[in-house]
């Protein structure tokens, strides 16, 4: 009888996500242990899908501090997003995923924070803003506002799965250390 160390690693489930999101979740714990950072992540349209690609690396625990999903309005506003701002600029805004980046840092002891808000589809998307458009805002702690990095991405409509796989590897993308050297960010 064969237990299931014998079986071969992908026979093993040790991963439930697609290995090119795993494999980015594991540079940005690599690049944060190494640096004795913490990150957290404030998720919308990817519902999570961030925070599950970084705990699928053992270890992980060493770095995310924290993950919000934050789908609706209401779960913004509880967050730290201002209505004021969800009803001037929308869900999907720079000022939101702003706010939402900033509100996880607040409420969190990470050093750096990424937030996602955009519009996975079928159906949500506009003219101004159609499926497939994801915003993402980066906050450092201590850092000035001013310096909060955002980013608008048109994916286009690459169906559900593939607009927040592409939004997750994004948010992965910024979430890897400003500088992968020996300061803190």
């Amino acid at each position: 009888m064969s237990g299931a160390d014998d079986k071969p690693r992908h026979e093993r489930l040790d991963f439930t996500l697609p290995s090119l999101l795993v494999d980015a979740a594991q540079k940005v714990v690599d690049g944060h242990r190494r640096r004795g950072t913490r990150v957290a992540v404030a998720e919308s349209c990817t519902g999570g899908l961030v925070a599950a690609a970084l705990t699928e690396v053992p270890g992980s625990s060493d770095v995310l501090e924290t993950s919000f999903v934050v789908y609706s309005n209401e779960a913004k506003v509880a967050l730290g997003v201002s209505s004021d701002v969800l009803e001037t600029f929308g869900a999907v805004s720079e000022a939101t995923a702003w706010s939402m980046a900033q509100a996880a840092l607040k409420r969190s002891e990470a050093h750096l924070a990424v937030a996602i808000t955009g519009i996975a589809g079928p159906a949500g998307g506009n003219e101004r803003k159609p499926v497939g458009t994801v915003v993402f805002a980066r906050a450092a702690r201590g850092a000035d506002a001013k310096e909060v990095v955002s980013d608008r991405k048109q994916f286009g409509d690459l169906g559900r799965g593939g607009v927040r796989l592409q939004a997750a590897l994004c948010a992965l993308e910024l979430l890897m250390p400003a500088d992968d050297g020996a300061d803190a960010p």
